[in-house]
């Protein structure tokens, strides 16, 4: 497989800076690994935020997955949690398209990925643990595009993330882990975490 082609069928009415983040970080992944990175179901109303609209290796679609691959629907992969079978480098030649339903990063989960189940793709699973949405699609491009088999992915589960000298939070996802040790997040995500973390100590 040369170019794997990973879709996030937006599934909100709005982008929040969270989502922002996370798609940026998807697009300039896929960019630098020679992967394609499509936002699909964007609604013509939305506007992208500047930082995201500049962000090489964006593409956003209005039309829906299924519109956009009607001719090959075979040929489409629905990252779902609730699959019976793991992800396997595999099935990086059975398929071309990998979706995921955003967000997947609720927690707890809300289980956004069923309106896409319904629509009948091949679902494959990437472990038992919930994922944030850039996490998902890079464990994906691993697997399916780098070759690496799910099981020898290093992660950091759950990891704490000090907000200040007395408080710290912990993220409720599974995260790759980097060459130090450390969870791969989107630049930003640390500030915007410990931001929203101030506002909620000040709403108190």
């Amino acid at each position: 497989m040369t170019q794997p082609t990973f879709v996030v069928e937006h599934l909100d009415p709005e982008l929040g800076p969270w989502s922002t983040l996370e798609y940026a970080c998807i697009a300039r992944e896929s960019h630098d690994r020679g992967a394609r990175f499509l936002l699909s179901s964007v609604p013509t109303e939305l506007q992208m935020p500047a930082e995201l609209a500049a962000t090489k290796g964006l593409e956003v679609e209005h039309r829906s997955v299924e519109e956009i691959f009607a001719d090959r629907k075979d040929r489409v992969c629905l990252l779902d949690p609730s699959a019976t079978t793991e992800l396997s480098p595999e099935d990086g030649d059975t398929f071309e398209v990998f979706l995921f339903g955003g967000i997947l990063g609720d927690d707890p989960p809300r289980d956004r990925t069923s309106e896409l189940r319904k629509k009948g793709y091949v679902g494959r699973r990437l472990g038992p643990k919930q994922m944030t949405t850039d996490t998902a699609v890079r464990v994906t491009r691993l697997v399916v595009h780098e070759k690496t088999p799910l099981e020898e992915i290093q992660y950091v589960d759950y990891p704490e993330l000090l907000i200040n000298e007395h408080e710290r939070t912990e993220m409720p996802f599974r995260y790759v882990k980097d060459a130090n040790e450390q969870p791969i997040m989107p630049d930003g995500m640390v500030d915007l975490i410990k931001k929203d973390a101030d506002k909620s100590i000040d709403f108190f």
